[in-house]
């Protein structure tokens, strides 16, 4: 069985398809597995680190807005993009892969319609809530296309081949609460926030808790996830306390969220599995510049039943939003309904699922 994953550029693309590789290795013994991708993306790294063949491809994504800059760069971009669609034919032919997996960014549109032109399986995985423009444009010639949120369907007009079967994410294993607070030497009598804005922070958030974090003091435990990015900076106006854990990188994200209450963060599709998965009550602040405000969408679909709370991001440094913010870490039954909610929402073992799929549509 050989299988080309397609997608990248950001973590939040290429992860889901490393999760459903590492269930097609489980299951299948042998499998040959490689990825498609751009040396301008995370999995220019990520993917050989992990073992597997990576493909290069010429393609960038387009620059939005209408300047003249704008168009003379996209020229290019589009230029780019035709010889890789032709790199990708050629690609189909000398893999021959039995299934094709797109995981989204731009890397993957080429590899799809590659796939679908020279008569490939091909399944799509959309990981947000507002589906990407690949998903979009190549859904109709796809094999099987795959969501992340139940309320995307309505994008796709009842197709039978599009299933609703959850985001690959991380999953922990769950631990005792107080073990958790015990590894971030943290106090075990209060409730705790966990802060987060990524692996490479988000300033807007930082600047936020750094004008608030000193009223949390002897009230409420911290973790924060500051991102390399600030940490420095962070770290030395924020300084030390016993209610507090500050890092650039949290490297067992399993016990921080075990510690915690309630959960602060951006609103990319992995985060919300994870959250989902964990039944984790949370305070989504959507990146704002997220292509076609696609952090937005996911956050309304958990705030719409009622598992999450949103804030935008210009407002987080609120008084308004740092009193709610509170409030919520002191209701204990608030906190549970929404936790509840949450899981409800959730699609634990989706890679495994996905990996079944694939498996499937290479035997056809």
């Amino acid at each position: 069985m050989n299988v080309l994953f397609a997608g990248g550029g950001t973590g939040g693309h290429l992860y889901p398809g490393i999760a459903m590789a590492a269930e097609l290795k489980k299951a299948v013994p042998g499998v040959r597995i490689s990825f498609a991708g751009t040396t301008a993306g995370i999995e220019a790294t990520e993917v050989p680190r992990l073992g597997y063949p990576l493909h290069l491809l010429p393609v960038r994504g387009l620059k939005r807005g209408f300047s003249i800059r704008s168009l003379i760069v996209n020229v290019g971009i589009l230029a780019d993009f035709v010889s890789a669609i032709v790199q990708a034919v050629a690609l189909i032919l000398r893999e021959k892969p039995d299934v094709v997996v797109g995981t989204g960014g731009y890397v993957s549109a080429p590899v799809l319609l590659a796939a679908q032109l020279t008569g490939r399986k091909t399944l799509i995985q959309e990981q947000n809530a507002y589906p990407g423009l690949t998903t979009r444009l190549l859904s109709g010639m796809a094999s099987e296309v795959h969501l992340s949120f139940a309320q995307s369907l309505r994008f796709f007009g009842g197709n039978e081949t599009i299933f609703v079967t959850g985001n690959p994410a991380r999953e922990f294993d769950p631990e005792p609460r107080e073990s958790c607070l015990d590894y971030f030497g943290l106090d075990r009598s209060l409730p705790t926030l966990l802060v987060f804005g990524g692996s490479r922070g988000a300033r807007s958030i930082n600047n936020a808790m750094l004008r608030f974090f000193g009223r949390l003091e002897g009230k409420v435990n911290l973790i924060w996830q500051t991102g390399a990015l600030d940490a420095e900076r962070v770290l030395a106006e924020a300084g030390t306390s016993s209610s507090r854990w500050i890092g650039p990188y949290i490297e067992e994200m399993g016990k921080a969220y075990g510690a915690s209450d309630l959960v602060l963060c951006r609103s990319g599709a992995s985060s919300l599995a994870e959250l989902t998965n964990l039944g984790k009550a949370s305070v989504l602040v959507p990146y704002p510049w997220a292509t076609a405000d696609h952090q937005r969408h996911n956050a309304q679909a958990l705030v719409n039943d009622g598992a999450s709370i949103m804030i935008d991001d210009a407002q987080l440094g609120d008084e308004e939003s740092f009193k709610r913010i509170l409030e919520l870490l002191h209701g204990r039954e608030e906190l549970a309904v929404m936790g509840d909610l949450a899981r409800k929402q959730s699609y634990v073992g989706a890679a495994a699922k996905l990996a079944q799929r694939i498996i499937a549509l290479s035997k056809h």
